[in-house]
């Protein structure tokens, strides 16, 4: 199956210089999707990206695809369900980015209670562990920037994804203490918001929702996708890329415990 289209203006090229040469920066879910591309925009910056990700193909792709980019990207195998590793991996970073996610679409009485405790570890607890991680490297010297990629998710439920939505709401509470606990030592603590974003976890989605509705694949995009959109397209993951970068930037120090959405219009109802 091909990435899902929709009409709509492209998405801009990046137009904003930012310098984060001296910090390092981690992302997980970095082998694809958003997650490729904050580890790439971070290091187009100056940073030293470590890319967290099972999928070790897709980090050897991205970094090669980073080489000759003023900052680097070093490849780090690790499962997030490894909550100790976790922890363990984002010591000493100056930039934590928690991207990594998985879905399942399926009604609440036909959920795999197992599938809804991996997507709660994954995309809950190891966020938890990963901030828990970095907080002691960012109080000592007094700045640190956490990005929670979050979703409309975390704003909005929707049928067939409780396991989803539960952890995404669950992240935007745990961004919100970050925030507050973090805000005496220098350390903000954020969530960006998108809706549907152009990458294969999106994809993946098609039959499911398909099934669920009962409506043909060709129809989930608009009938339902981008129903709640004012904006019908999909958000491009570069775009998303944009957004984290400016929460790490110096003129973003006021900007904390609060969520950035980039969902076309779809809260504004």
């Amino acid at each position: 199956m091909t990435a899902p289209t929709a009409s709509g203006p492209a998405a801009a090229p990046p137009s904003v210089t930012v310098d984060l040469g001296g910090r390092t920066a981690l992302v997980t879910g970095a082998a694809g999707g958003i997650g490729r591309a904050c580890a790439l925009r971070l290091a187009a910056a100056g940073a030293k990206v470590r890319a967290v990700d099972r999928a070790a193909d897709g980090l050897a792709e991205l970094v090669e695809r980073a080489s000759g980019l003023p900052g680097t990207v070093e490849a780090h195998v690790l499962d997030l369900t490894d909550l100790d590793a976790a922890e363990t991996a984002a010591a000493g970073t100056d930039i934590l980015v928690n991207n990594a996610g998985l879905q399942l679409v399926r009604p609440i009485e036909e959920f795999p209670p197992d599938v809804f405790h991996t997507v709660l570890t994954v995309m809950l607890e190891a966020p938890f562990r990963l901030i828990r991680g970095a907080l002691p490297h960012m109080y000592g010297q007094g700045w640190g920037r956490i990005v929670n990629l979050s979703s409309v998710h975390g704003l909005r439920a929707s049928a067939y994804k409780s396991a989803y939505v539960a952890a995404k709401h669950g992240l935007e509470g745990l961004s919100k203490t970050a925030a507050l606990e973090g805000a005496a030592h220098g350390v903000t603590s954020n969530c960006v918001n998108p809706g549907y974003v152009r990458t294969p976890l999106v994809e993946r989605q098609v039959a499911d929702q398909a099934a669920a509705h009962g409506i043909p694949p060709e129809a989930v995009l608009t009938d339902v996708l981008l129903k709640d959109s004012a904006l019908k397209r999909l958000v491009e993951p570069e775009e998303v890329a944009e957004a984290v970068l400016y929460l790490c930037t110096p003129q973003a120090s006021f900007i904390t415990g609060t969520s950035l959405t980039l969902d076309g219009g779809w809260t504004a109802h």
